[in-house]
């Protein structure tokens, strides 16, 4: 999960898993598998970043080391 802050400032958690894209309008819209979407106060960048973050923790996707060796 990751979390995020609705533009009225409340923090709210997002399983990351069912992000299906990420724009701006300029506000950052989020949109899920399922078609819900989500207007955030963070930029498309850190929300990228935040997923990406929760991919790792989660090891669907993996760290690689210096030479390439998987971490």
């Amino acid at each position: 999960m990751i979390q995020l802050t609705k533009l009225n400032g409340k923090n709210f958690y997002l399983n990351a898993l069912y992000i299906e894209t990420v724009e701006s309008f300029p506000d950052t819209t989020i949109t899920l598998t399922n078609g819900k979407k989500f207007v955030v106060a963070e930029r498309e960048e850190a929300v990228i970043r935040l997923t990406k973050d929760f991919y790792k923790q989660i090891q669907v996707v993996g760290r690689h080391g210096k030479g390439g060796e998987f971490l």
